[in-house]
This record gives structure tokens, sequence and C-alpha cells, in this order.
């Protein structure tokens, strides 16, 4: 309906709902006053009249109709109405029951007044009650039990458009506009049209989406419900409670609101665990028990035990898909990026709405450069860069640690093998789109085109601060994960941790580097129970996400000779991290320091005699600096003595003459 015909709609269903109450109030001040002689009014044909003026059908009978209401069912909700609606009603409520406390109507009034009175219609299953469109309040008997309309049903019927106050903050509705759905990518649409085909039978089985990305499956699920022209109601398994009278109560109150707005229900199980089994029953009790349409929102499947289920995997956007999406924001302005595009396409694996929010904010900052200076593509370029970075995160934050860094090649001392081995890791990065899309390496699999490493070397030789180095010349965030604490002793669960970070960084081709890479490469051995064998199936899953993954993976260990050569060949680059000779060392001392920290007479040749690792290097380094500080003189070879001393007790290693003779 349009604006004018929505308000005369409005108008014209008060009326309608009004002369319907006072038919009911008529009633029954004829049952309180059976002498006084009332004027008889045509109110069936004056309701007739109304309704076949108006643009669609009042809400009472839409209400009766969706859920077949009887006649006597239909006058208790004209009672109820009565009762907020028409002035000292209740004194006629009371008169007729001969008592001025019941002065409310009760199913003894219902009882007095209607000749189609039917006690079926009270019990709980019955309709009024089970789908709570009236309420009761129990009274000394069942008849004296109060009845009064429920507030959603009173403000529907007055076609007022509110939610169900207990569900506020619970159920949200989404609408999504037409103009909205036809934006969506080819492949979302597809499964749009799916879903809408699978509910065109009698049968209505739970449609499950899976998927890592809950906009992208919201997103589809509400096209599907424009599609059969209702709205999408969602709700979080958060909200489920495990009580089984309380859930009942809250899934007869979403179906109520779901039917009444013309609504399909989405059930968000993303943010939920099902290792609680009494979050995992709520699940399954309302799965099993709503009779509407359903869709639920799952990283992984839920088996159902009863429902049909019918389930599909929502995956990314293509590449094709999202490089259109980026040209229709972009506009003009994405000539201007000379082919740059393409790499920010195969870098980034971002949702519609994130492509949308993205390009929004980098055009905004665009924009309040130009004020201060001129602007070119590179900076736009930049902007949408890193604001593609930002949008990628949240989602990573919360499963791995993200390490900040600003080191370049200057700052990695390595021989020339490994620092030329690092160097086409960034290459094989940097240049993956072209090779793998405009070459054709790519070909019609995704397997073997992720880009993974292997550093291996003592503790301290340079292995995180490689991967920072990596991290800052490819312009991408880099996220450390602890294998350790990702590794569980349950079967399956292990998997789903690694899932949860891949699928997360996925979105914005991160740098994963994978630290203590013993804890899980370790256990690949020989077969020899279970356990043996589940282990293997976590290690090749690892290996399966890495090969599949279109960021870089970089795994580090201490003891390269833990892992099997069946593991090594399936790494690209084997990067050895070899304790510092010499010669390093020295330049490690000399690059250690920052510029603004105050020196003074230091000897970097003796310095290189110490026979420790860079990582304990700059441990030194650092506490000398802050052993200065507290003398407030610059860094002497004194201080670095004390901090030497300090690092030797911390790795229970005796300090030789021939390293620290001369120092001071």
């Amino acid at each position: 309906m349009n604006a004018t015909a929505s308000n005369d709609w409005h108008e014209l269903n008060y009326s309608y709902l009004t002369i319907a109450a006072q038919q009911v109030h008529q009633l029954l001040e004829r049952h309180a006053d059976p002498n006084q002689v009332q004027p008889e009014t045509a109110t069936e044909s004056i309701l007739a009249a109304i309704a076949a003026t108006m643009p669609a059908p009042p809400a009472l009978e839409q209400l009766v109709t969706i859920f077949k209401l009887s006649s006597f069912e239909r006058d208790i909700l004209l009672l109820g109405v009565a009762m907020e609606l028409i002035p000292n009603f209740k004194l006629l409520c009371a008169k007729i029951q001969g008592n001025p406390e019941l002065n409310y109507p009760t199913w003894g009034l219902a009882q007095t007044v209607f000749p189609s009175f039917n006690w079926g219609a009270t019990k709980l299953n019955a309709t009024l009650l089970s789908w709570q469109l009236i309420e009761i309040k129990q009274g000394a008997t069942k008849l004296e039990s109060r009845l009064q309309i429920n507030d959603r049903v009173f403000y529907y019927l007055l076609g007022e458009s509110c939610g169900d106050a207990q569900l506020l903050g619970i159920v949200n509705p989404l609408p999504l506009e037409s103009t909205e759905r036809d934006l969506l990518p080819p492949s979302h649409q597809k499964l749009a049209t799916e879903i809408r085909d699978t509910w065109s039978g009698d049968i209505l089985p739970v449609v499950q989406l899976c998927g890592a990305d809950l906009v992208d499956k919201r997103n589809v699920a509400a096209a599907a419900s424009s599609l059969m022209g209702c709205g999408l109601d969602t709700i979080s398994a958060v909200y489920l409670p495990s009580d089984p009278n309380q859930l009942y109560h809250l899934r007869r109150c979403v179906e109520r609101e779901a039917i009444l707005n013309n609504s399909i229900v989405f059930l968000e199980c993303d943010e939920v665990s099902l290792k609680d089994p009494a979050r995992e029953q709520a699940i399954s009790l309302f799965i099993e028990g709503i009779g509407i349409n359903l869709i639920v929102s799952s990283r992984d499947r839920i088996p159902q035990k009863q429902r049909p289920l019918f389930t599909l995997d929502v995956p990314k956007l293509t590449k094709a898909e999202q490089r259109t999406i980026w040209q229709d924001i972009l506009g003009s302005r994405a000539e201007e990026l000379n082919g740059q595009l393409e790499t920010l396409v195969s870098q980034f694996n971002l949702s519609m709405p994130a492509i949308r929010t993205t390009g929004a904010i980098a055009q905004g900052k665009l924009n309040q450069e130009r004020s201060s200076s001129p602007t070119d593509a590179n900076n736009f370029a930049t902007a949408l860069w890193n604001t593609c970075r930002h949008q990628a995160r949240p989602g990573l934050d919360d499963l791995a640690t993200r390490i900040e860094s600003n080191v370049t090649w200057n700052d990695l001392i390595l021989p020339a093998a490994q620092c030329k081995m690092l160097r086409e890791i960034a290459v094989h990065v940097k240049d993956r789109a072209n090779v793998y899309e405009n070459w054709g390496f790519a070909g019609n699999s995704d397997r073997g085109l992720g880009i993974s490493a292997l550093f291996w070397g003592t503790s301290g030789s340079g292995k995180t601060l490689a991967a920072e180095v990596l991290a800052n010349e490819l312009k991408l965030d880099l996220y450390r994960i602890d294998l350790s604490s990702v590794v569980s002793k349950y079967i399956g669960e292990t998997e789903k941790n690694l899932r949860r970070i891949f699928d997360a960084a996925e979105t914005g081709g991160a740098i994963l580097l994978f630290d203590e890479a013993d804890a899980l490469f370790g256990k690949r051995s020989e077969v020899k129970d279970s356990r043996d064998r589940y282990a293997n199936q976590e290690v090749s899953y690892l290996l399966q996400r890495m090969e599949a993954y279109q960021g870089l993976a970089i795994l580090t260990t201490n003891l390269k000779d833990s892992l099997d050569n069946a593991f090594l060949r399936r790494i690209r680059f084997v990067v050895k991290f070899s304790f510092p000779d010499t010669t390093e060392r020295a330049l490690i001392w000399q690059q250690i320091f920052p510029k603004n920290t105050p020196t003074e007479a230091l000897d970097f040749r003796k310095l290189a005699r110490l026979n420790v690792a860079g990582g304990n290097i700059r441990s030194i380094a650092l506490n000398a600096a802050f052993h200065a500080a507290d003398a407030k003189e610059p860094v002497m070879m004194k201080h670095i003595l004390q901090a030497t001393q300090s690092e030797c007790v911390k790795l229970e290693r005796t300090l030789t003459g021939s390293e620290v003779g001369g120092w001071v």
C-alpha cells in the first residue's frame, strides 16, 4: 500500500474494530437489561460495507483467518477489545456477573452471553491460549478467571506496527528492500532462489545455511524471504533458555510474532558453543518444535532427528563477484587505480556490505586529505588497502594475537641465501594474482595455491622478526597463533579451532604465524592407536587449509627433525635460521639500539664475542638501557655487562671470560 492507501486503511480499520466491539457491547447490554428496548442496528452490513472499501482486509478478519478462529473465539477477542476501548465496559461485566469484583471478562461471562460458548476453546492447547492471543489470570474458579487480550495482539488489531514487548532486544526484524535484493551477487541470488523453491511444496523443511560469514548468510535469508513476500525476524541462539517451559513460551511468542509480521525466522547459532549440552538441547528443541518457516545459520552442520533438513553452504563471494561490486561502488575511480584493484581483490575476501563500507570510508578519508593537500590514485589505493585491512581484523582479533610490525629488511641480519629466500616469499605473495589468475596457474582448483613457509632454527634466531619484516613489506597484518593452545585432547576440537582461524583469516589474507609447530606436527608418526590416527588427521587438516589459504601461512619450529619428509614436501619454502656467527652478531649489536638511545664507547667487536642469539641480544640491550637510564648515564659497556649477567642467569648458562673479557 502507498502512503495514502495506508492512512485510509488505518482509519477504516479502527472504525471496523470499534463497531465490532460495540456489537459485543450491545449483546452484553441486552443481557444486563432484557426489558430495555434497544434499536436494531444493521451492524453486519455496516462492517461488510467498511471492509469492502478497504485496500486490505481489516486486521481482525486477518487474525481470524490466520489462526482459523471460530466465531466464539472471535467474540472472546472482541470482549478483550471492548474492555480496552469502551468506557464503563467493566461496570457492565460486573452487572451481568452479579459481582462488583468481577468487573472484567471471564469464561463465566462468555458462557452467559455467547450461545456459541465452547469449553474446548478454553483449553490450554486450544488456539486462544496456545498462541497467547489472550492471557488468563486465574480466579477462584475457572469460570471466574480473568480474560485479557494480549498487548501485542491488541495493537495488531488496531493496525499499529509494534513488536512484542517480551521479545524486545531478542527478535530483530530485518527487512530487505528489493533494490538490495537485486544487488546480491549471482551466487547468493541463486541460493535465495533455492530456498524459495524448497518451500514451494507442502513440506516445509528447516533450511540450514552453513558458512563462516554471518552477514552473507543473513543477506541470503533476507533475499529468500523477500522473494516470498515476507520479512525476516532474526534471533540469536544465545537467548534460548535451557528451561523447557521458558523455551516453549519463547518459541510460541517468536512464532506468533513471525506470523503477525508475515516473516520467516532466522536462528543464528554462529556465536554459541554446541559443546554445551544444555545449549545444544535448547537449539534442538526450538528447531524441532517450531511450526513455521525457519532458517538456521551455523558455521557447521547441526544434525536434526525429526524435521526434514535442507542444508546449503554459503561460500565467500567469487573474485569476479567481488571485482564487480568494487567497480560498481568505486565507479570512475576504479580506473584510476591502474590495475591495483586486481591486487586488492586477490588479497582481500570481503562480503558485499564490507566492500560498500570500505569504499565509503576510503572515499571519506580521501576527501579529508584533499582539503589540505593534493591527492592521487596512489593515495586512494593506499587508503583502500588500509581500510580493507581494518575491515578484516575483527573476526581474527578474537582468535589470535596481532603483531604490529615496523621493522624492515635492514633490521634483519641473516646470511644472503636466507634473505634471498625471504624476498622470494614476498614476491610470491605480491604477484600471486597475476601468476594465478592472468597467467592461468590457478587452473580449476585452489589446492596447492596457498603460500606456505617453515621457519626453523634455535630460539631467538630471528624467525618471528622475519615474519614481521614480511608483514611490513607486504603491508599485511601479522597474527601469531600458539599451536600449543589450539591443539585439544578432545577428538575433532583441534580441527574446529583451526577452521575458525582460517575462516576468519580468509577475509583479509593476513599472514598467519603458527608458533610452536612441534605441538601438532611432532605427533605425526606411525599409527599405533586411534589417538595417533586422529593426530595425523589434525596435521592433514592443517596442511589442507594451508594449501588452499589465499594468504601466507608460516610455521615455526626449533626442531626440524621432528617433522617428517611427507610434511616438508607440502611446504613451499623452508628457511633455516642458523645461530648467528661473530660477524652477524656484530651487525646485530650495531643495529640493536634505536637512534634516540644515548650510547658511549660501545665496542661491537667485543660484544660480538658473546655467544647468544639475536633474541637474547635484544633482551640484553633493553635491560642495559634500563640500567643506564636508572644511573642517568648513556648506555655503556658496564651496563651491557650487567644485563648480560642477568640474561645468563635466566638462560641457566655460565658466562665465560673469553666472551666478556675487556668489556669494562
